[in-house]
Parts: structure tokens; C-alpha cells; sequence
């Protein structure tokens, strides 16, 4: 049997190499713990930054969609002209929609029976159409100058690129043949910028209207997606373009891929179609005039500029742009 002694002196060696084992691994595990909490705090450090960023990303894209597809009447342009200011005598007008909207014009009566609708482009009112009224008017051409919900004076606040803004049009058209004097076999449709491709896609399921003319009209929203978003909202493309798109699609329940004139082009033909683009445009696609005079039937004509901007013929030519418009009007709708 072992002594009381022996014993001890064997128990004072256990705990020593133990305590002294112990003192050896206790740097170790603090350095192991040491390095995932420094590990944590890294990866905290790179994730909440990245979230935030990715939120404000998000919410800036949400915003931009939600000013693109509204228009309160807050922030609206309104007209600073009259047609009485060009020294046309006109009434004022309004139309109610099928839904219940009232929407505010100016009427111009004609003298040789024929009407051309003039319609504003996006976020724009009646004003930017003077100039071409006025043309339209020193030949004889009664003009009715229009307006789309959510512009000008007109009710609503929600822009939809034509899922509801034909049924503005079919108001207006409506109004149009009612006026005295008018010969609805007489009909045409002038438009700049949206209101350029709203017009094709209403005159394509309209056969009263006889003749159409789109100026700094885009293509189709896919063509146009970028660069109209870098000009209205300032933001590059990537990332910013699909998140607005995706945003504002359901905002306005529309389908970007749905809005796209290429497809309507080619329904007005025997109806002619004039078409104008500007080499200089920063709004919309430039390729759009090309590409809708390419999807068009004849009888077809592009007037194509290098060096004039979204919607600049009327004041950077007005000499060839009563010319060509007026004349192209003259012969389809008052000739045989």
C-alpha cells in the first residue's frame, strides 16, 4: 500500500502539469475567440452597410418610378399661352372620359372642314401645340388642342403610356366630330413625343382618323427604357433601370414590353403616316424614328435631322416644318 506521503506528493504533481496545461492553453482559446469576434464584427461591418445601401438603392428607385407615373396637379406644367395669343379665335373645351374624367382643350374651328387633334407630349399641357395649331390654322385647318389625364387642367394624377390614355383620345375624338362644320371623313392627328406614339396606337384601331403625324415619337418603351430614364431621373442605367422598371409597372399596372408603337405602326396602312427624329435627342431613343418607318405600310415618310433636338423641328425649321406638315395634311385630308 502506498504511504500517505507517496500519495501526496503524486497529487501536488497531478494538479501542477494540470494547472500548468491549463496556463498553456488559455492564450490559445483567447486568441481563437478573439479572432471570430474580430471575424463577426468584419462581417457585421461589411452587411449592414451593404443592407443600407442596398434599402436607400431600393427606395430611391421606388421614388423616381412613383414621380415618372404620377403628375398631381401640384406639380404640373399649365399653359402660359393662349391660342388668342397666336390670334386664333377658340372655345374651351372638355371631354369626359369613359371612366369619369374630365379633361380640359381648346377647339379652333375649321373653315375648310378638315380637323387635326393636336396632342401634347409627357408631362407637358396644351401650350407646346400652339405653334403647330397656328400653322394648321392660317390654312384653314380647324385644330383641337387636347389633354391628357393626369396634364394640364385635366383630372387624375396616374400616367399609364396608353392603357388609360385611350380612352382620353376616344373622348376627344368624339368631341372632335361633334363640332360644327367638321367632316369626320376629315379627320387627323398630330403628336409630339408621347403624345406621338399615343396617336399611332389610337389612330391603329381608329379607322376615322385619316392621317397621322408623330414627331420625336418613341418606338416602344423597351428602345427607350435608358435613355428616357438617365434624362428624367439623372440615374445610370445599371442598376437603376430595372428596379424603376419593375416598380412603376406595378404602380401603373402596365407592361413596359406592352407599350410599343412598332407593333401599331403597321395597322394604319392605306392611312399614311409622317414621322420626324432628331439626330440630337437626349429624351428618347434615337433609333425610334427609324425603327417605327421600318414597321410602318405605306404610304410612309421619316423626316430625319442630325442636329435637331426631342421635338425640335417647328422652331429649328418652321419654315420646312409648315411646308411638310401643312402639306402632308392638305393632301390627305383634303384632297381627293
Amino acid at each position: 500500500m502506498m504511504s500517505s506521503r507517496r500519495q501526496a506528493s503524486r497529487l501536488l504533481l497531478f494538479t501542477h502539469n494540470r494547472d500548468v496545461a491549463t496556463m498553456t492553453a488559455e492564450p490559445k482559446q483567447s486568441a481563437r475567440r478573439g479572432r471570430r469576434i474580430l471575424g463577426g464584427i468584419a462581417i457585421f461591418g461589411v452587411i449592414v452597410p451593404l443592407s443600407l445601401a442596398t434599402g436607400a438603392l431600393v427606395m430611391r428607385a421606388r421614388a423616381e418610378a412613383h414621380k415618372l407615373v404620377t403628375n398631381p396637379i401640384q406639380t404640373r406644367h399649365l399653359p402660359g399661352r393662349r391660342p388668342i395669343d397666336l390670334g386664333m379665335v377658340y372655345d374651351e373645351l372638355t371631354a369626359t372620359t369613359p371612366d369619369g374624367l374630365k379633361l380640359a382643350g381648346w377647339y379652333v374651328p375649321t373653315e375648310n372642314g378638315a380637323l387635326v387633334i393636336a396632342q401634347h407630349g409627357y408631362k407637358a399641357d396644351r401650350g407646346e401645340m400652339l405653334n403647330e395649331a397656328a400653322l394648321l390654322h392660317q390654312h384653314g385647318f380647324g385644330v383641337l388642342i387636347t389633354s391628357l389625364r393626369a396634364h394640364d387642367l385635366s383630372s387624375g394624377d396616374l400616367i399609364t403610356f396608353g392603357r388609360n390614355e385611350m380612352l382620353d383620345l376616344e373622348a376627344w375624338y368624339r368631341v372632335a366630330i361633334a363640332q360644327e362644320g367638321v367632316d369626320a371623313n376629315r379627320i387627323g392627328i398630330l403628336g409630339n413625343s408621347l403624345g406621338g406614339t399615343l396617336a399611332i396606337e389610337f389612330a391603329a384601331g381608329t379607322p376615322g382618323v385619316k392621317a397621322v403625324v408623330a414627331n420625336s415619337a418613341f418606338s416602344s418603351l423597351t428602345d427607350t427604357l435608358e435613355t428616357s430614364l438617365r434624362f428624367f431621373t439623372g440615374l445610370p442605367s445599371f442598376p437603376f433601370a430595372p428596379l424603376i422598371t419593375f416598380f412603376a409597372e406595378r404602380e401603373a399596372r402596365i407592361r413596359v414590353a406592352d407599350v410599343d408603337a412598332t407593333r401599331w405602326i403597321g395597322r394604319l396602312s392605306p392611312r399614311p403616316v409622317f414621322l420626324m427624329q432628331g439626330g440630337s435627342d437626349v429624351v428618347i431613343s434615337r433609333q425610334s424614328g427609324q425603327r417605327l418607318f421600318d414597321a410602318a405600310g405605306e404610304p410612309r415618310e421619316l423626316w430625319y435631322e442630325p442636329k435637331i433636338a426631342h421635338s425640335g423641328f417647328d422652331n429649328a425649321l418652321p419654315e420646312e416644318y409648315e411646308r411638310r406638315v401643312v402639306g402632308f395634311f392638305t393632301r390627305y385630308l383634303l384632297g381627293p
